[in-house]
């Protein structure tokens, strides 16, 4: 009996592992996006450009889906070369020190409502890392010629203080809330 309940779990593994699909994130057509309050009356935008990800999927659906992503802080760009420079200072993310971001996924939940998902992971910015939810709407999957495509789009907001950017700490300039858009289209492996 021993000998076919291992058999059993060796074929469940093997099963298991060849239904697995993995994706390679295809930076032409991704973008990772923040927005924040500027003085209260405006909104700063900006992106990062470099940055790698990986997800496994389950079958055609993203429920049990996981993520790995990292990011490049040097690769901050707002558009104002001045600012982009203060960003990876010391003063928020500390770039020399810290040049990665991360996020690693711990459970990916359908809401019930079609496409929709709730992503739930590990975000470490500097020295500190922190539970966030993403909301995803899943953008399904395109055979061509070039390969298998999936796309998403995630959004979460999280508060800069939690991961020690104290600049400005009464936010009256730079807000506390930092909105998180990321817009990913995946290669099928």
């Amino acid at each position: 009996m021993k000998k076919f309940l291992s058999i059993f779990a060796v074929l469940f593994l093997t099963i298991s592992t060849f239904a697995q699909t993995q994706w390679k994130v295809d930076p032409a057509h991704s973008s990772l996006n923040f927005n924040i309050s500027h003085s209260g009356i405006s909104i700063v935008n900006g992106k990062f450009l470099e940055y790698t990800g990986n997800l496994t999927t389950t079958g055609e659906a993203l429920n049990n889906a996981n993520f790995d992503f990292t990011v490049k802080v040097n690769s901050i760009d707002t558009s104002i070369g001045a600012r982009d420079k203060h960003l990876k200072s010391a003063d928020f993310f500390d770039a020399e020190k810290y040049p990665n971001m991360s996020f690693k996924s711990t459970k990916m939940l359908a809401t019930g409502k079609p496409n929709q998902y709730l992503l739930y992971g590990k975000l470490t910015i500097k020295d500190v890392t922190k539970d966030v939810i993403f909301d995803v709407h899943y953008g399904g999957t395109n055979k061509n010629p070039k390969g298998d495509k999936l796309g998403m789009k995630a959004k979460t907001t999280i508060n800069r203080f939690d991961y020690n950017i104290n600049y400005d700490p009464t936010a009256t300039g730079v807000g506390k809330e930092v909105t998180i858009i990321v817009h990913l289209q995946f290669a099928k492996q």
